[in-house]
């Protein structure tokens, strides 16, 4: 039997969505979510996670990594991979953010996710983003990450994933402090961006890029 958390008070993520789903006789039900959306810099990454319902005993403290540490993040990100049927790795590049947009940019970074899994889904628990191209049954609802187990663990490997591709690209651009802030809005990107200007990884449509050439 599934380890189930029904409606935990505190709020941790459980697996009532994921059974309900079952019940209507979906067998593999994907997770998404993203990491990196109102970054600076660097791609939106999404994951989507298909857990094996009856091995989520380890996961107990698996939550919205918005709400865990990185330490506790790389800690949980082993075990959601041993628990999980299959998962996969979407990104949108930052050139793409700025052609597309965002919020069609972490569309097609979560379709991509989908479609590099070694098993496709036929149900979907998505954290506030609705993929209207997909044509799979979708539960979709604010703060998922908080309340499906599966979204909290996408959550984790999507952002897991990206720090690491920045701690990468903080090599390739010193000076900018990837590493640190990973592409987001800090005091010390600020100033990087002031002394060195913008990179190739930089999202040029976004209001701080875009302020240092109005021409952009």
């Amino acid at each position: 039997m599934p380890a189930i958390r029904r409606g935990d008070p505190r709020g941790h993520p459980h697996l009532d969505y994921e059974l309900r789903m079952t019940r209507q006789g979906h067998a593999a039900i994907a997770g998404l979510d993203e990491a990196g959306r109102g970054a600076w810099a660097g791609p939106v990454v999404a994951a989507a996670v298909i857990l094996n319902l009856a091995k989520t005993q380890g996961l107990c403290k698996v939550n919205d990594s918005k709400k865990l540490s990185p330490s506790q993040r790389e800690a949980l990100y082993p075990l959601i991979i041993e628990a999980s049927l299959a998962y996969g790795i979407g990104r949108a590049e930052a050139d793409e953010i700025d052609t597309i947009g965002i919020l069609p940019a972490t569309r097609l970074a979560m379709t991509r996710a989908i479609e590099s899994l070694s098993r496709q889904p036929d149900a979907l628990i998505i954290d506030a983003v609705r993929l209207p191209r997909v044509n799979l049954p979708q539960s979709v609802f604010n703060f998922a990450d908080s309340i499906s187990l599966s979204v909290a663990a996408a959550s984790i490997i999507a952002k897991v994933t990206r720090d690491h591709w920045l701690i990468e690209l903080d090599a390739r651009y010193p000076g900018y402090g990837f590493a640190r802030h990973k592409g987001y809005g800090t005091r010390i990107h600020q100033l990087a961006l002031k002394s060195l200007g913008a990179c190739e990884v930089h999202r040029r449509t976004f209001k701080p890029i875009r302020a240092l050439n109005p021409m952009i």
